[in-house]
């Protein structure tokens, strides 16, 4: 004779999944439509070294954030919700570290990267990064002056 089923409950140690569980009101940030304010988002990526992971938006160690697929949901309050409390395999919890108005203008300047931010708050011009190597294409685009007859 088989054993009966026995029901069991499953007790997680974390309460993170990937998608939201749950219904967000909050639709805008606070500074989606603030050019300085993701002007700042951009350079707090920087000094918190989030390039270290996820290089500049494209993706290294960390997921990329310049394409519309975000495992934790990429509305405000999620992004908010992932630098504050972090998730498994990688990103750590920031809560304590930084003030939430520098986060939530971190959450602007990530979300702008995939296009998510206003088109009004959003830079006109286009930033690269620059290397000697793109430098040099530059230069070697550049037009040159004609040069003029030396006069003997």
């Amino acid at each position: 004779m088989a054993p009966a089923a026995t029901a069991t409950s499953v007790a997680s140690a974390v309460n993170l999944q990937p998608g939201p569980t749950y219904t967000v009101t909050r639709t805008h940030g606070p500074y989606d439509y603030n050019a300085y304010a993701i002007s700042e988002g951009k350079t707090l990526f920087n000094q918190f070294n989030c390039t270290g992971c996820h290089s500049n938006g494209g993706g290294g160690m960390g997921p990329p954030l310049m394409d519309d697929k975000w495992i934790y949901g990429s509305d405000p309050a999620s992004v908010f919700a992932t630098i504050m409390e972090g998730r498994p395999n990688g990103m750590p919890s920031w809560r304590g570290r930084i003030p939430d108005y520098q986060v939530w203008r971190l959450v602007a300047y990530v979300r702008s990267m995939s296009g998510q931010a206003s088109k009004d708050a959003s830079s006109g011009r286009d930033d690269h990064m620059f290397t000697k190597e793109s430098e040099q294409r530059l230069d070697e685009l550049k037009p040159r002056q004609a040069s003029t007859p030396q006069l003997r």
